[in-house]
């Protein structure tokens, strides 16, 4: 595959090939799109409309149409690209694909469409697929793929470069060698330098090493993530309860996986649905947004409400209209940073990473609550009306309420992860809300107490 052109030749080139293919000149649409690296395939078919797509990815050698098809994104409809081809073509470029790569596109099919296409297959390769479709395709058996090399522990250093050699040819970009036993148990790793430069007549079982992680098949993608990040994986295996090799995971799959988790995450706490991309229209937009905003509503409405008990003591003391919202946003804005820092230390390293977090926070909030505290109570006596036992008043609203938030921040989010709730969907509702709530209450609540 020739390396990838400059941006502004890229550009040409997609320009040149979308007039191509209004022309129909097929020819030359292949000739051209040999020249770009499937990642730039994927996104002329990308612009296209499926007709085009569909001539376009007819008239592409195999390789290079098998490729673009898996690098295009997941909501360009691939699958529907896939079924609209004869399912001869289809399981052409199928079996072109790594078994992990293959598996991604057939899930997104239909029932019916994957029977077919599987039937185009050769038995093997059909069963070999079936088996990965059994598996959901956010676990650690939806992203693996079975080819691997591995060599019995038993072999000497020499036979086991014979068997890796061979093997090598047949899997595509393998970075570890898994050591096994008779019965297909995971032993370790050998490196690969290792295994060259041993002696020939060494045994492979005196040259492994432990692996530092290996995952079972139904392990949650997210924590496959973790794993490899903590432990600088290039792969790790996968094995099942009796810890026999099913397969391995690398890397690159996995960077695909934390982006996207990630950005599920950061869509989600801003109250933005995970599937709502630059794409959708502005109705499907207000769907997905609308729910949320009216949750925020109602839960706003309940702490704003905290008002009404106290309008005696706000028709006394009008300063405390303006100092109100000042001490719950900067609850609302502690909140949100504690929570930012604890979902992203949950995303990355689990729940076991957040024992001890609550008290940090906690502390965050006590000395930020007593600055901010201090600050305000200064700024509220240069405000008429001011003195210096609303300075006080105004301290211990904003100190306590600082203190709410980086314990909000920490706590809610942490419970939601060990209940079994996403904390990126449903924590800032809570936060804001616990906040604001809060720091009304505290403020007209000392107010009426002590000034009244």
């Amino acid at each position: 595959m020739p390396e990838s052109p400059p941006l502004q030749e890229v550009e040409s080139l997609e320009d040149r090939l979308d007039q191509l293919v209004q022309a129909g000149n097929i020819d030359a649409i292949s000739e051209l799109s040999e020249e770009l690296h499937p990642s730039d395939v994927a996104d002329v078919l990308e612009a296209l409309d499926e007709g085009q797509r569909i001539r376009l990815l007819s008239s592409l050698s195999v390789e290079l149409a098998s490729e673009a098809l898996a690098e295009m994104e997941d909501g360009e409809d691939r699958g529907d690209l896939l079924a609209a081809l004869e399912p001869a073509k289809g399981a052409e470029l199928i079996q072109e694909l790594a078994d992990d790569d293959a598996v991604d596109l057939i899930g997104e099919l239909e029932p019916d469409e994957q029977s077919r296409l599987l039937a185009a297959m050769s038995v093997e390769d059909a069963g070999e697929l079936r088996e990965l479709l059994e598996y959901d395709e956010e676990t650690a058996g939806g992203l693996m793929t079975t080819e691997v090399v591995s060599v019995i522990g038993s072999l000497t250093a020499g036979e086991a470069l014979i068997e890796v050699r061979h093997q090598g040819r047949e899997v595509e970009d393998f970075y570890t060698v898994f050591v096994v036993d008779g019965t297909h148990r995971l032993l370790g790793t050998v490196r690969l330098d290792h295994l060259v430069t041993a002696d020939t007549e060494s045994r492979v079982e005196d040259l492994v090493e432990p692996v530092p992680a290996s995952v079972p098949p139904d392990l949650d993608q997210e924590e496959v993530g973790r794993l490899i990040g903590r432990y600088n994986l290039a792969s790790v295996p996968v094995v099942d309860s009796q810890g026999v090799l099913l397969g391995r995971i690398t890397f690159d799959d996995v960077i695909d996986v934390i982006e996207a988790e990630q950005t599920e995450d950061i869509l989600r706490l801003a109250g933005v649905h995970d599937e709502e991309e630059l794409r959708q229209t502005w109705t499907e937009s207000i769907r997905t947004r609308l729910p949320w905003l009216v949750l925020n509503l109602i839960t706003a409405a309940v702490a704003a409400s905290v008002i009404l008990f106290f309008e005696d003591t706000i028709a006394q003391i009008t300063i405390l209209a303006f100092i109100a919202p000042i001490i719950a946003a900067l609850g609302g804005s502690s909140g949100t940073q504690s929570l930012a820092i604890t979902i992203r230390r949950l995303t990355l390293e689990g729940p076991k990473a957040t024992r001890g977090f609550v008290a940090k926070e906690i502390l965050v909030g006590l000395v930020n609550g007593a600055v901010l505290g201090l600050g305000l109570a200064v700024i509220a006596q240069f405000i008429p009306g001011g003195t210096p036992l609303l300075g006080v008043v105004v301290m211990l609203a904003m100190w306590v309420n600082q203190i709410v938030a980086g314990f909000a921040g920490a706590f809610i989010p942490t419970t939601l992860e060990r209940v079994g709730v996403d904390p990126s969907v449903a924590s800032s509702v809570f936060v804001h809300t616990l906040t604001d709530l809060c720091g009304f209450f505290l403020l007209l609540g000392l107010a009426t107490w002590f000034l009244l």
